[in-house]
């Protein structure tokens, strides 16, 4: 586990760095105030949860972990609901891949994977 914990502390900082621009993105491009605020707001999630892993690995994967799985639920939705794979479907996958990287790297700080 200690060489598994710096690096996907590593990609939940850049994930949230990649929530946190899309949402901006989705606002400046489609003037989407919810793009906006639910991308601060999971960006900022993330970035609590960044900072939690580097303090307490287990508190930080599992929020990190939840809020994935949570904007994946979303994506999938949106995705359904627009018929566009961009930026739904792609932030779907990325969600998804997320989810899995921090289920992995929580059940790892757990000592489930040994």
């Amino acid at each position: 586990m200690n060489n598994l914990l710096p690096i996907i502390t590593g990609f939940v900082l850049i994930y949230a760095l990649l929530v946190l621009v899309g949402g901006i993105i989705g606002y400046v491009k489609a003037k989407s105030q919810k793009s906006l605020i639910s991308g601060i707001s999971s960006g900022l999630g993330l970035l609590v949860a960044w900072w939690l892993c580097r303090v307490i690995p287990i508190m930080g994967l599992g929020l990190a972990t939840i809020i994935s799985l949570l904007l994946f639920i979303v994506f999938v939705i949106r995705l359904f609901r627009t018929r566009a794979f961009m930026p739904s479907g792609m932030m779907m996958v990325l969600s998804l891949m997320a989810t899995v990287l921090f289920s992995v790297g929580l059940l790892a700080a757990e000592g489930f994977l040994q």
